[in-house]
C-alpha cells in the first residue's frame, strides 16, 4: 500500500513517535492518562454500544489511552492494533492490555467479514493518503457487522486553526470536513454520518468555565459565517479536531 518514499518517511518518524518530540507522548504512568479520561468516558458513554460484550477493533491505538478507558468502562472484547513499536512498548510499560504491535491494513485484512461491532480509529486516518484511504473504508465496512459503526476522530479542516493540527505532524496526509468525510465514507457504502465538535466536558470548575466559554466563542463564530454566507449553520464543527460516527 505503501510507496518506497512514503515507507521510508514513515519509518524513520515512527520508529521514535513517542518521543521525537519536546514532550513525550505517552505518559510514564498510568497517572497521566487521567487529563484525557473524561473526554474518553464521555465519548464511550455516548457513541458506544451498551453491551460490554461488544466486539471492538481500534486501529492506530497508540500507547492504548482509550482501550484503558474501554476496559475500566468493562468492555471485555476490546482490542487494538498499532504498527509503532515504541508506542505499543509505551501502552506496555503503562499496563495496557490487549495490544497487538503490526501493520494496520494487514491486522484489518486478517480480520473476518461481519466480525466486528465496532471500529475504532482516532488520529489515525488522517495519517493515510487518499489512495489508501479508499481501500482501507472497504476494509472497515466489510469487517464491521450490519448495524455496526465506526467511530473517527480526525483533524477538522472547518476549524478556524485547521492547519495546527493538520500540520502538526509529519505524517499527516490529509484532513476532513461534515462535507468531505461524509461524501467519502457514503460513497462507501456507510448508511449515516455525523459530526460532533471536540467541546469541552465539564467535570470540575475549571473545565465548566472552559465549557461555558467555548459555547460563547462558538456564537460568535456562527455569526460570522452567516455574515459571509447569509445562512446560518447550527450545527457547524470549528473544533480543531473532531468526532464522527458512521453507521455500516
Amino acid at each position: 500500500m505503501e510507496t518506497d518514499s512514503s515507507a521510508r518517511y514513515r519509518q524513520r518518524i515512527y520508529a521514535s513517535y513517542v518521543n521525537a518530540r519536546k514532550e513525550p507522548l505517552a505518559p510514564r504512568t498510568l497517572a497521566g492518562l487521567e487529563t484525557r479520561m473524561p473526554y474518553l468516558r464521555h465519548m464511550i458513554r455516548r457513541y458506544l454500544p451498551s453491551d460490554r460484550r461488544a466486539a471492538i477493533l481500534e486501529l492506530g491505538c497508540g500507547h492504548g489511552a482509550l482501550l484503558y478507558a474501554l476496559l475500566q468502562a468493562g468492555y471485555t472484547q476490546a482490542r487494538g492494533v498499532d504498527g509503532s513499536a515504541e508506542q505499543v512498548e509505551a501502552a506496555k510499560q503503562l499496563g495496557v492490555i490487549g495490544i497487538t504491535q503490526g501493520d494496520v491494513m494487514t491486522a484489518l485484512s486478517d480480520t473476518g467479514t461481519a466480525s466486528v461491532d465496532v471500529i475504532i480509529t482516532f488520529d489515525f486516518i488522517e495519517h493515510l493518503t487518499k489512495s489508501e484511504l479508499i481501500p482501507f473504508v472497504d476494509e472497515v465496512h466489510r469487517v464491521l457487522r450490519p448495524g455496526g459503526r465506526w467511530i473517527l476522530h480526525v483533524p477538522n479542516g472547518e476549524s478556524p486553526l485547521a492547519g495546527k493540527i493538520r500540520y502538526s505532524d509529519f505524517t499527516h496526509e490529509l484532513a476532513f470536513t461534515r462535507t468531505s468525510l461524509t461524501q467519502l465514507l457514503k460513497a462507501s457504502g456507510f448508511s449515516d454520518v455525523d459530526c460532533f465538535e471536540d467541546r469541552p466536558v465539564p467535570h470540575g470548575l475549571r473545565s465548566l468555565i472552559r465549557a461555558i466559554l467555548w459555547r460563547i466563542i462558538r456564537i460568535f463564530l456562527v455569526f460570522y459565517i452567516a455574515v459571509e454566507t447569509g445562512g446560518i449553520d447550527r450545527r457547524a464543527v470549528f473544533s480543531q479536531n473532531m468526532l464522527a460516527v458512521a453507521l455500516r
